[in-house]
């Protein structure tokens, strides 16, 4: 068997060579005139020339090779109290349905296409239906600010929207329609028409003349065939958050894409075609498009669409049900939802009572797994838990243990070594007129020679240039993750924290990653964040919050005193860590990244912006009364 270090080197010794063999594992209606465009670099375009279609290799070719009747994908609701199955021969059917009612309401190739949606199967009817006529899906979180939903609309300019009527949460409904209607009134782009799918737990009104009902139009909508495209063309633009407050589309191509995707399957996440891959995440983010829609489906796996939660729905046990039940043999999803069901179940009764037999791995991304939440899983999983590293832009894993190659051992606090294709130094960010390479265990900037593979982005959406700006401008030649952290002398990657959470202590630059791991460590905390503030002496100093595991009943002044004293004696004075404080809860995105730049600026008196993607705005208030009562110098 070959070795990850050789397949490595391969495919950045031979890359051409390399992604040509992986193509083929995917159906071409024309293969490529050249593998690998760089004709106008930094602008690099794989599969040039090829022509495909997505939804065919992630539907219609399953059928024609007689797997119609395997299931394609299981919606588990615990929510609304609902599980159902589709066959990949029921799947296509749908989506070929809806791809004819997307037609008729005047969609084309290279029309837009926005979906506001709940975790519902319609969801992904409606992004793989986008794809089958080369149009171009956008995916908005649902129930996501009309004001944000609105800059998208203006953005992406949808000839039509597809939402549903609301979102069910563990104790609420989240009518979308309102949020809808309030967005295509701000917009200055309007669409052609809405598609609304109605539920029955909350119908909306619909406007006559531009709202259409989904039940309607499928009822008597005529399927139509998967369109083939360029390879280069765009299959979705995904939004994420921009510094100046515009958002940046980040543009996802066909070809490359999918043929990244269907390698990673079984190179890293080591399954089967046969076999049911479950990702926790949401349609709305880079994870749901790409290994709850995409991946599993073009690959010939069982996908798992969850509209739950991991604690809450009914318990912290909702993740082993859905394993034991559905046979799930490899599962994905974030830190964050570890840390919360350690905190609910820091024994791990509510596994043992579930038989998780044919489970195989877990793997964890989103945000840095600490290594205290990283033991804790494997202790009571029993099952190699492995963290990995990828973003929004790059659309696939860009450091992982790629078990389908070679198991490595585990080491906590990595994401193990870069996967097959990506180029990944450590960069000086000091050395701003010349790239200098960082020694084995220094830290710095993470970075990726270009050209990046298949599958990561080749451009923000009619943004050339701010592409270049945000990603390219910094070093010359690489690719910025925005990333810091170091590699070690076995190629172990380190990834620390955002470059913008390493803090300038005395000019002493520290990571505030490194200082989490040493407070998760303490035997009451669930989980904690640590964040520099500024300081009048020292420029900044780090400040950590604390959330503590349920049913700790010891002093919050006794547990902060703890904290500090054990990062003073893990990490060193030169820390300057002289601030803990415990707190109930601690602000995320929806995705589960804790919100450490907003906190910052409140904790230092800044003006900051509610950031849309805000699991729960309210944490925000909660966050500043807590720092007030310790004299941060909040505003409000």
């Amino acid at each position: 068997m070959t070795g990850i270090a050789e397949v490595h080197r391969r495919s950045l010794d031979r890359p051409e060579e390399f992604w040509v063999a992986a193509a083929g594992a995917i159906d071409w209606e024309k293969r490529w005139d050249r593998v690998l465009d760089d004709s106008r670099p930094p602008f690099y375009r794989w599969f040039a020339g090829g022509r495909l279609n997505t939804c065919w290799n992630a539907l219609d070719r399953h059928v024609a090779a007689g797997r119609g009747e395997r299931v394609a994908l299981i919606y588990d609701s615990p929510v609304t109290d609902t599980v159902a199955s589709l066959t990949y021969r029921e799947l296509r059917d749908r989506v070929a349905r809806f791809a004819g009612m997307l037609s008729r309401l005047g969609v084309a190739h290279g029309d837009r296409v926005l979906i506001y949606m709940p975790m519902v199967p319609e969801a992904a009817v409606a992004m793989l239906a986008c794809a089958r006529i080369g149009a171009v899906h956008s995916v908005v979180f649902g129930g996501f600010a009309a004001h944000e939903l609105a800059t998208r609309i203006d953005d992406a300019k949808p000839k039509v929207i597809v939402s549903a009527s609301c979102g069910v949460e563990v104790n609420r409904l989240v009518p979308y329609k309102p949020l809808l209607d309030a967005a295509i009134a701000e917009a200055a782009a309007k669409p052609l028409a809405s598609v609304v799918l109605q539920r029955p737990m909350c119908r909306a009104e619909l406007v006559p003349g531009q709202d259409r009902d989904w039940h309607e139009l499928e009822a008597a909508a005529q399927p139509i065939d998967c369109v083939p495209v360029a390879a280069t063309d765009p299959l979705y633009i995904l939004y994420t958050s921009g510094t100046t407050g515009i958002p940046k589309g980040v543009v996802r191509d066909n070809g490359g894409y999918a043929v990244a995707l269907h390698w990673s399957m079984k190179n890293i996440y080591g399954v089967a075609s046969d076999e049911v891959f479950w990702t926790a995440s949401d349609v709305g983010w880079v994870v749901g498009h790409s290994y709850i829609v995409y991946a599993p489906l073009i690959y010939g796996c069982t996908s798992v669409l969850y509209e739950g939660k991991p604690v809450g729905t009914p318990d912290a046990g909702a993740f082993w049900r859905v394993i034991e039940q559905h046979k799930v043999r490899v599962f994905f999803t974030a830190p964050t939802s570890f840390r919360a069901i350690k905190r609910e179940d820091p024994n791990g009764a509510l596994i043992r009572i579930r038989d998780l037999s044919q489970f195989r791995a877990l793997f964890l991304a989103g945000e840095r797994a600490d290594p205290p939440t990283v033991a804790w899983a494997e202790q009571v999983l029993g099952v190699p838990v492995i963290d990995h590293w990828w973003q929004t832009e790059t659309g696939w894993p860009i450091g992982a243990n790629c078990l389908g190659i070679e198991k490595l051992p585990v080491r906590p606090g990595s994401c193990t070594r870069a996967v097959p294709g990506w180029d990944i130094r450590v960069l000086d960010p000091a050395a701003e007129s010349d790239l200098r390479e960082l020694p084995a265990g220094e830290i710095g900037s993470l970075a990726v020679k270009l050209p990046l593979p298949p599958g990561a982005l080749p451009t923000l959406w009619q943004q050339d240039e701010r592409f270049v700006q945000s990603y390219l401008s910094a070093y010359p030649g690489y690719y910025q993750t925005g990333d810091a952290g170091f590699i070690d002398a076995d190629g172990y990657i380190q990834v620390m924290a955002r470059t913008d959470d390493i803090i300038n202590v005395a000019a002493h630059r520290l990571s505030t990653g490194e200082m989490e791991e040493v407070l998760a460590a303490h035997p009451d905390v669930a989980e904690c964040a640590v964040m520099g503030v500024a300081d009048a002496l020292k420029g900044q100093v780090p400040l950590g919050l604390l959330v503590l595991k349920a049913g700790v009943t010891r002093p919050a002044a006794e547990i902060e005193t703890e904290a500090v004293a054990l990062v003073r004696d893990k990490i060193g004075p030169v820390a300057s860590f002289k601030a803990a404080l415990v707190v109930e809860r601690l602000p995320k995105t929806r995705s589960g990244k804790i919100l450490r730049g907003t906190m910052r600026a409140i904790a230092d008196g800044e003006d900051y912006r509610t950031p849309a993607t805000i699991d729960d705005p309210a944490i925000l208030g909660e966050i500043a009364e807590r720092l007030r009562e310790a004299g941060y110098p909040t505003r409000g």
